[in-house]
């Protein structure tokens, strides 16, 4: 912990170095201060243009908006820094270099292609998304972290050839320890084995050389954007997936990381809601890609993807499956998108898991608009938050979609991780993405979209067993009082960066 608090001392030094050279310059430049004025009057009004122009969620882009104007020098300095850093960054470009040579290897059957025609959702997926469809899967929910568990360590256990995995957190405990066990047995025995872990999502769980341990043990290993004073404006872009891929034959993901509390082992927040998801089939393909594509942006090692594919024999078909990925890097908001395509063409319901609920005027509108056209919207949230600020924010939101006919479930018995969509019995998201603005537009992250799938039933048994177990939230308990609404108010501000 110790170690924890000195890096992200040191971190949050460089960033408030930055601010004060940034004001230092300003005010030794007070004699030219009407030139600057002018100057950046003009940059001001250019980026307000362009953002208003540009923009495709003005929820997001508005604060940057009210700081530009009211704050025109450092403002601008702020977005020239840290909005502009995915064209200045070589973390950020290497990435998005390897995500547009990776696109090669997604690659559609023609017979799903001519079967999902009148299907406007997985359409979407497929043609703007850009990640095949395929049907030739089996896959297994687990509503409980702990139950997931039991599952990778013995898909680990049969491991061959490779072992991929992807957190945004991994800790020492339990659970770890069991899965390091099995991955420096397998090293042992020659297979590949790989860990990429986000370090400010580990800032307070690992050590700040344990890439190293890992290395020694004949784990390779690849710590995503490092903190460090110099670059840490590009922390607002975190590897926030959870990706395990065995063999190429098998795939975990779900809400879950590497640390006991999400197994509900000393959770400091009740009980842990969590969940994990198992695809074994063609599929897997593409969380396969998803790795590998991350990987290669930081070590240039593989020049042909193919041999990590395994081509499955075929198996009864289980209805569509998609596993996709979100990028803050490119153009489409994939992760949003597929949210609000479930909600908009909802018949009977949607329900919905999310430990946070910080979310735009698109996704109110589409919430409220379902339920006033006779759908049954449902969103369960935590009962215990694991963050106080950002669950003051959340709870901003409640007034307004309670009073639009949208039910809000409290999981009276703890914190609510699962991030989780389910509709019509035939429709489901199971993933890494929550209902706030860090997933949803700066964060990488991934989710499995399932069409007429057998596990589905299983997610929808899910939810009417949590929500059997929460408390409804009632208009009155969704009016905040005066000086809490000020707060909120005054919170909603700064959300896009929450």
């Amino acid at each position: 912990m110790k170690e924890a608090v000195k890096r992200g001392i040191i971190a949050g030094v460089g960033v408030i170095l930055q601010l004060i050279l940034t004001l230092f310059l300003y005010m030794f430049l007070m004699d030219k201060l009407w030139i600057i004025n002018i100057l950046f009057g003009f940059f001001k009004i250019a980026i307000v243009v362009g953002l208003i122009k540009n923009s495709k969620n003005y929820s997001s882009t508005l604060p940057w908006i009210i700081i530009l104007l009211f704050f025109p020098v450092i403002g601008t300095l702020m977005y020239i820094i840290i909005a502009q850093n995915k064209y200045t960054s070589k973390i950020l470009k290497d990435i998005i270099a390897s995500e547009k040579e990776s696109k090669k290897y997604y690659v559609q059957e023609e017979n799903i292609k001519e079967e999902i025609k009148a299907n406007s959702r997985l359409r979407y997926i497929n043609n703007y998304a850009g990640f095949p469809i395929t049907k030739n899967n089996d896959v297994s929910y687990y509503p409980l972290g702990e139950l997931a568990f039991d599952a990778m360590l013995k898909e680990l256990e049969k491991a061959k050839e490779f072992i991929f995995l992807e957190y945004f957190i991994i800790n020492h405990g339990l659970m770890w320890d069991s899965i390091l066990k099995i991955l420096e047995k397998k090293a042992r025995d020659g297979l590949d084995v790989r860990v990429i872990y986000d370090d400010a999502g580990c800032i307070a769980t690992l050590e700040k050389n344990y890439k190293v341990e890992l290395e020694k043990k004949g784990i390779k290993c690849i710590v995503f954007n490092k903190l460090n004073p110099i670059s840490g404006v590009i922390m607002n872009h975190r590897d926030h997936r959870k990706i395990l891929v065995i063999d190429g034959k098998v795939a975990f993901s779900g809400g879950i990381n590497l640390s006991d509390e999400y197994i509900n082992i000393g959770s400091r927040y009740g009980h842990w809601k969590d969940n994990g998801i198992k695809v074994e089939g063609e599929a897997v393909w593409n969380y396969t890609v998803m790795f590998l594509t991350m990987w290669n942006a930081f070590r240039k090692e593989d020049n042909d993807f193919n041999k990590y594919k395994y081509h499955f024999k075929k198996k009864k078909e289980n209805g569509f499956i998609v596993p996709y990925s979100e990028t803050p890097l490119d153009n489409e908001l994939t992760g949003e998108d597929i949210y609000l395509n479930i909600i908009n063409q909802a018949h009977d319901y949607v329900y919905i898991f999310t430990p946070y609920l910080i979310i735009d005027t698109d996704l109110i509108n589409s919430l409220i608009l379902a339920a006033k056209r006779g759908v049954d919207v449902r969103i369960v949230i935590p009962g215990i938050p694991d963050k106080k600020i950002v669950y003051t924010l959340s709870e901003s939101y409640l007034e307004l979609l309670v009073k639009g006919g949208v039910k809000i479930y409290k999981y009276t018995k703890g914190f609510v991780h699962s991030k989780v969509f389910v509709a019509d019995d035939n429709i489901a998201t199971v993933g890494t993405i929550n209902l706030d603005y860090r997933s949803l537009y700066l964060h990488f992250e991934c989710g499995l979209y399932l069409e007429k799938v057998d596990c589905i039933k299983e997610i929808k048994k899910d939810l009417d067993e949590t929500i059997y177990q929460s408390h409804q939230v009632t208009e009155k308990e969704a009016t905040p009082k005066f000086i809490k609404s000020v707060w909120q108010t005054i919170l909603r501000l700064f959300a896009p960066l929450m």
